[in-house]
C-alpha cells in the first residue's frame, strides 16, 4: 500500500473505508454512514404534522422540487393547496442528487433530436432547456435561497479520441441552433481543467451550475409553507378515485377531496394509478463522498471546481462539495448487490481511482442511493391523464432544473395561464407492452452498455 495521504476529519465524522479497500472488495468489514451527505447541513423535516384537511383546491403528491415549485405558484395564486409526501418532504431524489445543474439538453445530440422531432420542434425543446437553467437561477435569486448556487461550468471528459470528435460536433450544433456558449479542451490542455490523464480532452459548458440540493429544497420548502401550503409528510397515498371534476385521495385513516390533483413523484411513483405505472421506470443511482482532502492535492485535481462527467453510455459524474475539499462521486447503482450494502458502491470507488489514482488512501465518509424516474422515450413529460389528474415527471437523471421548471409550468396550466405552455406539451407520454419487465431488465441492459464502453464498441 502507498504512503497514506493525511486527511482531515472531525470527531462527529466516523472514519470510513479507504477507497482502495472499497474498490477491492473489503466493504463488508467497514461501516459508512448511509444518509446523503446533503442531510448534514439540511436534514429532512420531520413531524408531527398538522391534522389533514378534508377538502382542498389542489392536492400535490410529492414534496420534491416539482411539487414544491408547483405548490408555490398555486398558493400564491390564491389556491388552497395540500402537499403530501410518502416520507419526509424531499426524502427522495430532490435531496439525494449530485447537485449538478444543466440546461436539460444532455440526453440527445442535436442532430438526433432533429431527426426525431424535426428542426423546428428540436430548437423549441433546446431553447426551453436553456430557459430551465436560467429560470432556476432567477428563482434562487428572487426567493433569496442560500444554497451555494454557482455558475461553475461543466467539463465532460472524452473517454476515447472518437468521443472528442463527436463532442466537438455537438458543441458546434448547440452554438449554431440555440447559441449555447461552449469550447473544446484538448488532451494537452485538460490539466488546466482536471488533474487526470484518463480523458482524451473534453467539452466545457461554462454556464452550467452547481448547488447544494438539500439547502435548495429546504429553502423552497420554507417559501411554500410561508405561502400557506399545508404540508404533510409520512402520508403515502393508497389510491385515487376520480369522478368528473372531483378526486378523492385515500390515505391511512383519512381521505381528502380535491378539485385538482398533481402527481409529482418521478422515480418514487406508487399507488397513483396504472397510467403512471406503465410509463415510469425507477432506476437506482448511487453516490459516495470522501473525507476532506488536503487543499494542495484537491486544487491540483479540480483546479476550476466545476461539475464533471464523461462520455460513456454508463457514465459517472462528480464535483467538489460546496465550500469543502471533498469529492462527491456518482453513477448507476450496483443492481446485483443490496441497496444498503456498502459493497454496492465499490464500482464508484474503482471509477474514482481510475480517474484520480492519487486518492487511493482517502476514506469514504458517506454512501447513499436514490431513485431516478426514467421514461420509455427518455423525454420528461407533463400533462393530464384521461381521468383528469395532472402530472410532471420523467426527468431521466437531469432533474434539478427540469423538475423546478416543470413544476412551475404545470401549475400555470392548472391556473389557466397561457405561460403554462411548454415545448414538451405535444410529446406523447408513451407506455410499453413490456413495462412489467422493464425494471428487472435494467441490470442486464446496463451490463451490456458497460461492456460496450469497456471495449469501445
Amino acid at each position: 500500500m502507498s504512503n497514506s495521504i493525511k486527511t482531515t476529519h472531525t470527531d462527529d465524522e466516523p472514519m470510513g473505508i479507504h477507497l482502495w479497500a472499497l474498490a477491492e472488495g473489503w466493504a463488508k468489514y467497514w461501516s459508512t454512514p448511509a444518509a446523503p451527505f446533503w442531510w448534514r447541513a439540511a436534514p429532512p423535516m420531520v413531524g408531527p404534522w398538522p391534522a389533514p384537511a378534508k377538502r382542498a383546491d389542489v392536492v400535490v403528491i410529492g414534496a420534491g422540487f416539482t411539487g414544491l415549485s408547483a405548490a408555490l405558484v398555486l398558493a400564491r395564486a390564491g389556491r388552497h393547496v395540500v402537499l403530501v409526501d410518502a416520507g419526509a418532504p424531499g426524502f427522495g431524489a430532490s435531496t439525494r442528487n449530485g447537485g449538478q445543474v444543466g440546461s436539460g439538453n444532455q440526453k440527445f445530440p442535436v442532430k438526433s433530436l432533429i431527426q426525431m422531432k424535426g428542426e423546428r420542434k428540436a430548437v423549441e425543446l433546446l431553447r426551453e432547456g436553456i430557459e430551465m437553467l436560467d429560470g432556476l437561477d432567477a428563482l434562487i435569486q428572487r426567493e433569496r435561497i442560500e444554497c451555494s448556487f454557482t455558475r461553475c461550468g461543466r467539463f465532460r471528459g472524452a473517454m476515447r479520441p472518437k468521443h472528442y470528435e463527436r463532442m466537438a460536433s455537438e458543441m458546434e450544433d448547440l452554438r449554431r441552433y440555440v447559441g449555447v456558449e461552449s469550447c473544446m479542451i484538448t488532451r494537452s490542455e485538460q490539466r488546466s481543467e482536471i488533474g487526470s490523464n484518463l480523458f482524451h480532452g473534453g467539452s466545457l459548458l461554462p454556464n452550467d451550475a452547481s448547488l447544494h440540493p438539500g439547502k435548495y429544497h429546504a429553502g423552497l420548502l420554507e417559501r411554500v409553507i410561508q405561502a400557506g401550503v399545508a404540508v404533510h409528510g409520512d402520508a403515502p397515498v393508497h389510491g385515487i378515485t376520480s369522478e368528473r371534476t372531483e378526486h378523492a385521495l385515500h390515505f391511512d385513516g383519512f381521505t381528502i377531496q380535491a378539485r385538482d390533483v398533481l402527481v409529482a413523484t418521478n422515480g418514487y411513483t406508487k399507488n397513483v394509478g396504472a397510467y403512471f405505472k406503465k410509463r415510469i421506470v425507477p432506476i437506482r443511482s448511487a453516490q459516495i463522498t470522501t473525507e476532506t482532502i488536503p487543499s494542495q492535492l484537491f486544487n491540483q485535481l479540480m483546479p476550476r471546481r466545476r461539475v464533471y462527467g464523461n462520455s460513456n453510455r454508463v457514465f459517472f459524474y462528480f464535483r467538489p462539495a460546496p465550500d469543502e475539499n471533498r469529492l462527491i462521486w456518482g453513477g448507476r447503482a450496483n443492481h446485483f448487490t443490496g441497496d444498503t450494502a456498502l459493497a454496492a458502491y465499490s464500482h464508484l470507488a474503482r471509477d474514482i481511482l481510475r480517474t484520480f489514482p492519487e486518492l487511493r488512501d482517502v476514506r469514504v465518509s458517506c454512501a447513499w442511493s436514490g431513485l431516478i424516474g426514467y421514461t420509455f422515450d427518455e423525454f420528461p413529460h407533463l400533462g393530464r391523464t384521461p381521468d383528469g389528474i395532472h402530472y410532471a415527471m420523467g426527468y431521466c437523471g437531469t432533474g434539478v432544473s427540469r423538475s423546478t421548471h416543470f413544476g412551475r409550468k404545470i401549475a400555470l396550466r392548472m391556473l389557466g395561464d397561457k405561460e403554462g405552455r411548454s415545448a414538451f406539451d405535444e410529446l406523447t407520454f408513451p407506455s410499453h407492452m413490456l413495462h412489467a419487465v422493464a425494471r428487472p431488465a435494467i441490470p442486464v441492459i446496463e451490463a451490456w452498455y458497460r461492456t460496450r464502453d469497456f471495449t469501445g464498441l
